[in-house]
């Protein structure tokens, strides 16, 4: 049996794969050096200072996928601004959070809001969920409420539902941050309890830091729960693109 020829073909095409590698990766370093600039520019510009973006995936290899980390202190709309941002930058393809989640694809919208945030919107308009008091119990009268928000919640199932508790500027700002993520984990498992799956809800707080419109910090109405509806859309991580043999 003569296994010298096809051993030379294995030899050859390694050497081409290798070749090829080798080649990429000045290209691929340059391509993360200058979208890494381009997307703290972006960042900053947003409002999203302490967010960064990776262009290496967990393998070292560069990525058109950045992931972003560093949000969970933000609300929903910042973090929706900073993903569009840097997915507008030329030749990302999208973008993901650490957490999974797909918020943003290249020369797409950050995120869209599906009819059930409307829905939302319009049952807190007049009414609030209210708690007891300096605490994350809910209160009686926030039960009937809860129902109307986890039926028209209901048919966006599926999407990623944000769950983001406020409090008014009045105490310490770190105890106003740990109040405002056990209200909307209260709520969470509020809905939970009325049969909206776990997995789509994210529960966060941040504290004072974002006061309604037209109200100042220290409004107590500035006390309250929102929700964004975002449409998850599945994403497949793909390695820069390199020239192909000629």
């Amino acid at each position: 049996m003569n296994i010298r020829p096809t051993f030379a073909v294995f030899a050859g095409a390694a050497l081409v794969v290798v070749a090829g590698y080798l080649g990429s990766r000045p290209y691929a370093a340059q391509f993360v050096e200058s979208r890494q600039t381009m997307a703290r520019e972006a960042i900053a510009v947003t409002g999203g200072e302490p967010v960064k973006a990776h262009f290496l995936n967990n393998w070292g290899a560069a990525t058109r996928h950045p992931r972003l980390s560093h949000g969970n202190g933000l609300d929903e709309s910042t973090r929706a601004r900073v993903a569009g941002a840097v997915a507008s930058i030329p030749g990302v393809g999208g973008v993901f959070w650490a957490d999974g989640t797909v918020v943003a694809e290249s020369g797409d919208p950050a995120f869209t809001p599906l009819h059930c945030q409307d829905d939302v919107d319009g049952l807190l308009r007049t009414r609030t969920i209210r708690f007891e008091e300096g605490s994350s119990e809910l209160t009686a009268t926030s039960a009937p409420l809860l129902d109307e928000v986890a039926e028209a919640l209901r048919p966006c199932l599926g999407s990623r539902i944000a769950v983001t508790g406020h409090t008014d500027k009045s105490g310490a700002e770190e105890a106003n941050l740990a109040l405002s993520f056990d209200r909307a984990r209260a709520v969470r498992e509020e809905l939970v309890g009325r049969g909206i799956p776990r997995d789509s809800l994210r529960a966060t707080g941040v504290g004072s830091s974002s006061p309604a419109e037209g109200l100042t910090p220290e409004d107590p109405a500035n006390r309250r729960i929102e929700f964004s509806v975002i449409m998850i859309k599945p994403l497949v991580p793909t390695p820069v693109d390199t020239p192909g043999a000629r």
